[in-house]
């Protein structure tokens, strides 16, 4: 891939021939000013960091669930989309087999010696071990590596649901790809190549829908029937023009000690089915659970019942949820989206912290979102649960009255609006 100095770059932003690439990217003109002082920033900061180039800018967007919650993991069906908040990076190689990142707001230096690729203890849930991770999987996968120095700007809120960390996985794996590979590595093994690094080296027990809705560009309906060869099928639609505004509110929960909580949903699951004579929760039905309800409950608990419950119910739904929407049915696809909320809550259990009974903002939020809207739009939790984020699709008309009512509780700018992306992860310059 052909590289560029930055101040040329640069050059490209300011007077507007990036214009029709950022649009796509960010949702429309009213976007680009911001993107332009963005991305300006960026490289300035670059070239006094790490000199004129030449390199490159790439972007990974970050992605919103829309069905299937807490399916994948059980090789189920997901419905995600990428969107326009995204983590971007200028970057130029080095000599050397060392990587430097400067990310805005953080003040350390991410320093990795691409030498040693093993898991490192020390680096657990750092950022250096998915860097050392995502140059492990390009190495075992027979694929070049080396070094790099890069500034980073994200957009993507941590701990939102939004897949930030996914989203940082994949522009490592992007800045491999296009410095030292020539592009060659599919969209789908870099996606597993970063889930892979977040697993291994971060020790976070993710699925693998976060990696493959950032790597692909606007909704995908995901298949994980065989989870290392996953089908993927784009669905084209247009959720404003419908009318609606997707958005995600950040109801400040602490998400600090909360992977047992998620790891539970998964190894629950998967308990249950084991009991049935299945290695996953895909492929059982409902009519099979019913029938062995009395002993699976005991052997198992009623928790991990009402869970495999949930796969099974939120694993057709996403189905139906796909084809409403290519069929733009939106208000069949709408109230879908109220049975997976519902679902989530009653069944999965995943909207409030076991260890924390009076933090509840999760139901909060979905409570007053209900109240809200009066029964026009939806809403759910969204991702991963517990703490974090809800997701709500709100009628433009009452689009304002729903971020005043909901930033007065939760805060300034916990209310996010998501435009879906229409490119997946690419290189962004040089642009012709």
């Amino acid at each position: 891939m052909k590289q560029d100095s930055f101040a040329h770059m640069r050059e490209i932003v300011q007077d507007g021939r990036a214009d029709s690439v950022l649009a796509d990217m960010y949702g429309g003109p009213d976007a680009l000013n911001a993107q332009r002082v963005r991305y300006a920033k960026l490289l300035v900061r670059m070239e006094q960091e790490f000199g004129a180039g030449p390199g490159m800018l790439l972007s990974v967007p970050g992605r919103t669930e829309l069905g299937g919650n807490h399916t994948d993991h059980n090789h189920g069906r997901v419905l995600a989309a990428a969107v326009h908040l995204d983590c971007v990076a200028a970057v130029t190689p080095s000599s050397d087999m060392k990587v430097r990142i400067k990310s805005d707001g953080f003040a350390e230096t991410i320093f990795v010696d691409l030498a040693d690729l093993s898991p490192q203890g020390a680096e657990v849930g750092k950022p250096s071990a998915l860097v050392r991770g995502v140059a492990s999987g390009f190495v075992e996968n027979g694929l070049a590596v080396g070094g790099f120095s890069a500034c980073v700007n994200s957009s993507i809120p941590m701990g939102a649901g939004l897949s930030s960390s996914a989203a940082f996985e994949l522009l490592i794996c992007s800045i491999f790809n296009h410095l030292y590979n020539s592009g060659t590595v599919s969209t789908l093994k870099a996606a597993s190549i970063a889930r892979r690094a977040e697993n291994v080296h971060f020790q976070k027990p993710c699925g693998f829908m976060d990696q493959i809705a950032c790597a692909f560009k606007g909704v995908s309906e995901i298949d994980f029937k065989d989870p290392e060869s996953p089908l993927i099928r784009p669905i084209e639609c247009d959720l404003e023009a419908e009318g609606y505004r997707l958005v995600v509110v950040d109801t400040g929960g602490d998400h600090a000690d909360m992977t047992p909580e998620y790891a539970a949903i998964a190894s629950e699951m998967k308990l249950a089915a084991n009991l049935l004579g299945q290695d996953a929760a895909r492929g059982l039905g409902s009519a099979k659970v019913m029938d062995s309800i009395g002993w699976l409950r005991e052997k198992a608990g009623d928790r991990a019942v009402l869970r495999l419950m949930h796969f099974i119910g939120e694993n057709d739904r996403v189905d139906l949820q796909a084809e409403a929407l290519r069929s733009g049915r939106m208000q069949d696809y709408l109230s879908l989206v109220n049975e997976s909320g519902e679902s989530s809550c009653r069944l999965l259990q995943n909207c409030a912290c076991t260890n924390n009974p009076q933090e509840q903002p999760i139901p909060l939020a979905l409570a007053m979102t209900e109240r809200i809207l009066k029964g026009r739009g939806a809403w759910r939790v969204h991702g991963g649960g517990f703490a974090g984020t809800i997701q709500a699709y709100v009628p433009r008309e009452s689009f304002d009255e729903y971020v005043e009512s909901m930033e007065r509780v939760f805060g300034r700018n916990s209310v996010v609006a998501l435009h879906v992306r229409k490119v997946g992860t690419d290189v962004v310059f040089p642009v012709a």
